[in-house]
């Protein structure tokens, strides 16, 4: 009988379930908490599951005591499975990859027929450089106030990509923080937009854009990837290959390259990037003061940047005479298509007649020219 009340508590002790009852052990359990809780707004509410499900699936796994997908090798044992595709966002390899796939999906038609939109998307990064003060006042480094900063842009791989550069230490709060808001855009984003605007302005219906041509389309890329290359070197990793799948699109002639991008490329990287950046937030490192001023921050500059933009829409709807309607400002974040759909959503309940889509579109792909820029700024100013 003591040889098996041995073997059991040893077995015990041996699992996870010991370390719930250790001095931290609660800590783990909020993490799981967490976790479940995601899935549920992934799996129920459809709340953005193909980028919402692989975090919480890789923050369950990384919570999860002893399974030690997350640790690095040592001189005795190999590392955890997750710890190796991990080193795609550390090296800055998945984000630049994750722009591929996205200029293959954006038809930048609405921004060249409507160049005002770009206006659009440079008042969304207002948020950026917002919390970038907030953070300094905080007591953080200029770098990593800059890493912080960038999660106003709703933007996970240029805040995965600046993070790595400038403030690796406190990657994996960033990547949780950018990955989680962009996708409870569909929460976060409509209050406000509500609270800024007039039921009159919400029901603007906005004239049909022209038609662009397949020349201006195949220009547009080349001519970006020259001027901001040149203005701001360090932004050349995320606009190149933003670009380059943008004119795979464009050009008519890589019909199968554009396809592969934006398709099994794109789906296989935000696997790897969902189930890591979740896997980052262990309970460990991740529930401390430090981490939670980030998430406060990372939040404030979201909610800044959808504020400005809005108000900016209000703004050029005034001097354009009620032509524009303002919503289609909160689109400016870089989180694309999903800010768009939401501006079309919250318009569509004050008119039903009412198609934003295409409009939001253009501040939305302008705003992720905008968060490259601005990452490009901090780079060139920090690194």
């Amino acid at each position: 009988m003591d040889i098996l009340l041995e073997t059991i508590e040893g077995f015990f002790r041996d699992s996870g379930f010991s370390q719930f009852f250790m001095d931290d052990g609660y800590k783990f359990l909020i993490m799981i908490i967490v976790a479940l809780f995601f899935m549920y707004l992934a799996i129920v509410k459809k709340y953005e599951p193909l980028l919402l499900l692989p975090i919480a699936f890789g923050m369950l796994l990384a919570n999860l005591p002893l399974a030690g997908l997350m640790d690095p090798p040592t001189e005795t044992a190999n590392g955890g499975l997750l710890w190796y595709i991990f080193q795609g966002d550390e090296l800055g390899i998945f984000p630049p990859l994750i722009f591929l796939g996205v200029g293959v999906m954006t038809d930048f038609g609405p921004l060249i027929a409507n160049p005002k939109s770009l206006l659009l998307g440079a008042a969304a990064q207002f948020g950026i450089f917002t919390a970038f003060m907030g953070a300094l006042i905080l007591g953080f480094t200029p770098q990593e106030a800059a890493s912080i900063g960038i999660i106003g842009g709703a933007d996970g791989p240029t805040a995965i990509y600046t993070t790595t550069k400038l403030a690796p230490h406190i990657l994996s709060t960033i990547a949780v923080a950018a990955y989680s808001y962009m996708a409870l855009i569909p929460i976060i984003q409509p209050p406000i937009m509500r609270v800024l605007t007039t039921k009159k302005e919400r029901a603007i219906k906005m004239e049909q854009l022209r038609t662009v041509s397949k020349t201006e389309k195949i220009i547009f890329p080349i001519v970006v990837t020259i001027l901001v290359i040149l203005i701001l070197p360090s932004t050349a990793s995320l606009i190149g290959m933003l670009m380059l799948g943008n004119l795979f699109r464009e050009c008519g002639v890589t019909e199968k390259l554009a396809h592969h991008a934006s398709e099994a490329l794109m789906y296989i990287i935000s696997i790897f990037i969902g189930l890591t950046v979740g896997a980052t937030a262990r309970a460990d490192t991740f529930l401390t003061a430090k981490t939670l001023g980030i998430l406060a921050l990372g939040l404030f500059a979201f909610i800044i940047s959808t504020a400005t933009g809005v108000i900016f829409g209000k703004i050029m709807c005034k001097l354009t005479g009620g032509k524009i309607n303002p919503l289609i400002g909160a689109a400016g974040v870089s989180a694309v298509p999903m800010a768009a759909r939401v501006a079309q959503n919250v318009g569509k309940e004050e008119n039903p007649n009412n198609y934003l889509l295409m409009h939001a579109m253009g501040p939305n792909v302008a705003g992720v020219i905008g968060s490259a820029v601005a990452s490009g700024v901090f780079l060139t100013i920090f690194k």
